[in-house]
Parts: C-alpha cells; sequence; structure tokens
C-alpha cells in the first residue's frame, strides 16, 4: 500500500517568485521554496552560470533538485538535451520534463514519427543517466494538438518502450469552451467530432485517458479554468496579449487579477482531473508518477503583470495537494 511519501510535491524554480518585477537570485528561490515548509524540492535545469550556485544552495538548505525541464526544436537541439541530462544528473533530478515545439528547426510541423523517434533517442540517453525524460503537454508544443499524445505514445510502444510524459492540464483546462484556442492544429475538428472529449467530468476524457494509461511519470500543477481570461495585463513582442493559461488558486484581492469575478466553483474541473490523478497513483502500484511540481508563474502567457502573490499561490496549491493525497490514500481499502 502506497504511503504519503510515495508522491513528492515541489514548486518551480519559476513560480519562486511573487511578482514578474522582481525576480530573486537561484539562491534566494531556494530559500524560499524550503522556508514555505510545504515543498519537499525544487523543479529547475540552470543555465550554465547558475548551475554551481543552484548546487550549493540545494546542499545549503537542504532543499533537493528533483525534477527539471527544458524546450527542444527538432534538428537542432540534441546535443543541448544531452547536456541538460547531464547537469540533471549531477543535481540529483529524476525527471527531466521535455517540451518540444511543434515546428522542426526547417521550418515544417513536427511530425508524430520525428516526435517519437526524438522521444525513443531521449529516452535511451535520460535512462542510461537515470533521469526519466517525460514528454509534456503544452502550448506551442507537438502536443497542443491534445489527441497527438496517444497517436505518439503507441508509435513509441511499438518500439517497445513505455511512454511517459508530464501532465499539465491546465493547457487542457483553458481550451475547454474557448474556440479560439481550439483551433490551433485544427483540433476543434476532433472536438466537434467527439474524437477528443476535454471535459474532465465526461467519460473517456483525454485527461483521464492518459492517467489511465499509466502515461503520466511527472506532473505540474497550474490553476485554469474553462476559458481562462486572456492576459490584458502583459503583451508579448508582436503586441499579442498573454493566451490566459492561470487562473488563481485562491482568491486575490481586488484589483490583483485581470478579473474580478473570480469563482472558486470555476475550479472545479482543474481540480477533478488532480483528483483523478492522485486516486489512480494510490489505488495502482504501477503508476510511475513520483513527484508534482507546482507551477503557477510570472510569464506573459500566465501570470505577468498582476497584482497577486505568485508564490503564495504555489504554496496554497501545494498545501491543497497535501491534503488531497491524504485523501486518496485514506479512500483505499486496507
Amino acid at each position: 500500500m502506497k504511503q504519503i511519501s510515495d508522491l513528492k510535491i515541489g514548486c518551480t524554480a519559476g513560480g519562486a517568485t511573487h511578482h514578474d518585477t522582481d525576480i530573486p537570485d537561484i539562491s534566494t528561490k531556494v530559500q524560499m521554496v524550503k522556508d514555505a515548509g510545504v515543498f519537499d524540492y525544487i523543479d529547475r535545469t540552470p543555465p550554465d552560470d547558475e548551475f554551481r550556485d543552484l548546487l550549493k544552495a540545494s546542499e545549503k538548505f537542504d532543499m533537493p533538485v528533483l525534477a527539471s525541464g527544458w524546450f527542444y526544436t527538432l534538428g537542432r537541439d540534441n546535443a543541448l538535451f544531452e547536456q541538460n541530462i547531464h547537469k540533471a544528473r549531477l543535481l540529483g533530478s529524476l525527471v527531466h520534463n521535455v517540451q518540444v515545439l511543434t515546428k522542426h528547426v526547417d521550418g515544417h510541423v513536427a511530425s508524430n514519427q520525428e516526435v517519437a523517434d526524438f522521444y525513443c533517442w531521449a529516452h535511451d540517453i535520460g535512462m542510461r543517466h537515470g533521469v526519466v525524460p517525460c514528454f509534456e503537454v503544452h502550448v506551442n508544443m507537438w502536443s497542443e494538438h491534445l489527441g497527438r499524445v496517444e497517436q505518439v505514445a503507441e508509435l513509441v510502444r511499438q518500439r517497445g518502450l513505455p511512454f511517459f510524459m508530464t501532465l499539465d492540464h491546465s493547457h487542457v483546462i483553458f481550451k475547454i469552451d474557448n474556440p479560439k484556442e481550439q483551433q490551433v492544429q485544427n483540433m476543434a475538428a476532433d472536438v466537434a467530432a467527439g474524437r477528443l472529449i476535454l471535459d474532465p467530468f465526461q467519460s473517456g476524457n483525454v485527461a483521464k485517458r492518459w492517467i489511465d494509461a499509466n502515461f503520466v511519470h511527472h506532473a505540474h500543477a497550474r490553476c485554469a479554468v474553462p476559458a481562462n481570461p486572456i492576459n490584458t495585463r502583459a503583451k508579448h513582442p508582436d503586441g499579442s496579449f498573454g493566451r490566459g493559461i492561470q487562473y488563481p488558486f485562491v482568491r486575490p484581492k481586488a484589483g490583483d487579477y485581470v478579473s474580478d469575478d473570480w469563482d472558486e466553483q470555476r475550479i472545479e474541473p482543474w481540480k477533478r482531473v488532480v483528483r483523478d490523478l492522485l486516486a489512480h497513483h494510490a489505488s495502482h502500484a504501477a503508476s510511475p508518477i513520483a513527484q508534482i511540481s507546482c507551477e503557477h508563474i510570472p510569464a506573459i502567457d500566465y501570470g505577468a503583470g498582476h497584482g497577486y502573490s505568485i508564490f503564495e499561490q504555489n504554496i496554497a496549491c501545494a498545501t491543497w495537494l497535501r491534503s488531497e493525497w491524504a485523501q486518496a490514500l485514506a479512500a483505499q481499502p486496507a
């Protein structure tokens, strides 16, 4: 029977800040995560000039770096991936979150076969170093068409390998009731035809399918709601507003969020996926997930420009996750 210690709760280094206007150095971030008292680890792949500082801070504050992550362009970044896996091993990371951008370096949309080939290569490299690569569901990546995940997983399975993913279901939830966002990679056609179910309260929904298939080896916890408000308080270099993939987990003060209509009930679809994941992990010995990183962050598509504390949202999320994990364990037969 699983124990509380069979699931670690961490915080990404990006989430260890109160606002996007005053980002702490990495040593301060590690200390913040430690002093919060609710996190087991920090999640970070450091750039070269930060590596030693992160390693020293991890040792000083007794805060392990159990997870890492980076984004990659197919046809260009194999050496970068190997460097990051090497860093992850030296830091003691168990997983490496892999974001594969939608387009190949030559400009074409990466095919399922190309993603699967990169996965198999990355899996071999990672496992040799004791770091499990987990391919993330994420906007601007091959997996933004959510139906592609199972297709790539099947290609990987045909090669005799398990498919491991990072579940960040904020990227699923914010597309619910969001026609513009469903148009990306023409996903709307599969949603309309019933081939892809986003609503976590419906049978056969995509997140539950991933969970039940034991794909989820790592997860990011960032709250989002259906048709999440876009971030009109921050713009990309091209002048477009942030896409809106972050909703405060707890009520912000008036004026601290783009909408003053914060409604806790709207979070329930996001919470449902977490509860499905925790129940599965508690009841299935083969469930591979071992850690969840809280990831409310200050980037433009997320929390940039807002007045609420991003780190306090992560602390609240971690506290809730611990409570839900305890309840999931308690619900298991003796």
